[in-house]
């Protein structure tokens, strides 16, 4: 039986972000520990990162989980829990508004007759949607142009990080926020997958987590907030599918040919393809031979 949505569009904030991107110690904590572990850094004071998330930016449509400075650069994080290959448009437009800020607070003058030093940006994108994918992969903003442009000299790109259980585990070695994470979402979708509805599911793996003591206590303290969150989310990324899905019962064939092209030319192997866009790996392999082809 099909489920009925109940998308709560007023509440704003993700699971991930509720972990990462508040003000209290702990979170400070926990988004220290996530960038040493991006960048292999040892930084020790969660102080010297400073949050620049915006909120309500709803003009662009977009919900902006975790974004910071430290060590003169811009950081912009997402989480998606389902594949999106317009990341790299939404976060250059999200990055425009990040340094007009910027240029404001310090009074950068644009006009001058010396150079603007400016943070460098850093976009980042966790995937846990349960479409297979490669452990890392480069989303490029010149794949979505009308003309074919390979000069690089307009390149905007976002690093799109899978987190599911299995895929870059080194990282959720390094930190164990973010594996706490993971574990919790894995849990939903094991409940999902024996038959559990979503409020089933979710109850029960916020029970397991407390049991567990995942993220020191969060889940124990913040139960109310994470089972609304989760729901919505959840909810969403249900909605999401429905409309892929609905998308392909309408033979949007030409579609899909063009996104199993664009992953494979940003080094996805064709057996993941097939399997993430429900095609075939011969398929695959044929577009992809016409596409050299037509270079």
């Amino acid at each position: 039986m099909t489920e009925t949505l109940n998308v709560n569009r007023e509440y704003k904030d993700s699971l991930f972000r509720c972990i990462f991107g508040q003000n209290d110690p702990r979170s400070k904590r926990w988004r220290l520990d996530l960038y040493n572990a991006l960048n292999n850094s040892s930084y020790t004071d969660p102080d010297e990162l400073e949050l620049t998330t915006i909120e309500d930016v709803i003009y662009i449509s977009i919900k902006n989980d975790l974004s910071f400075l430290v060590d003169c650069k811009m950081n912009l994080i997402e989480q998606q829990s389902t594949f999106n290959p317009n990341m790299p448009l939404r976060g250059l437009m999200y990055f425009s508004l990040l340094y007009q800020l910027w240029l404001s607070d310090n009074k950068k003058d644009l006009y001058g007759s010396s150079v603007v030093r400016i943070p460098a940006p850093q976009y980042i994108v966790f995937y846990n949607g349960e479409r297979e994918m490669g452990d890392r992969m480069k989303l490029r903003l010149s794949d979505a142009f009308m003309t074919e442009d390979r000069s690089g000299d307009f390149e905007w790109t976002a690093t799109m990080f899978n987190i599911n259980e299995g895929h870059n585990d080194s990282l959720g070695k390094k930190c164990k926020s973010l594996y706490h994470y993971v574990s919790y979402i894995s849990r939903v979708r094991q409940n999902l997958r024996s038959g559990m509805n979503r409020k089933e599911a979710i109850s029960e793996a916020v029970d397991w987590a407390i049991k567990e003591n995942l993220l020191d206590g969060f889940f124990r303290e913040e139960k109310a907030k994470v089972i609304a969150v989760s729901l919505t989310e959840f909810d969403e990324e249900l909605f999401i599918r429905n409309r892929y899905e609905e998308g392909k019962a309408d033979g949007s064939q030409s579609a899909k040919n063009e996104a199993a092209k664009k992953l494979h030319a940003n080094g996805v192997s064709v057996e993941v393809i097939a399997k993430s866009l429900g095609m075939s790996v011969e398929e695959v392999n044929a577009l992809v031979k016409d596409d050299k082809g037509q270079r």
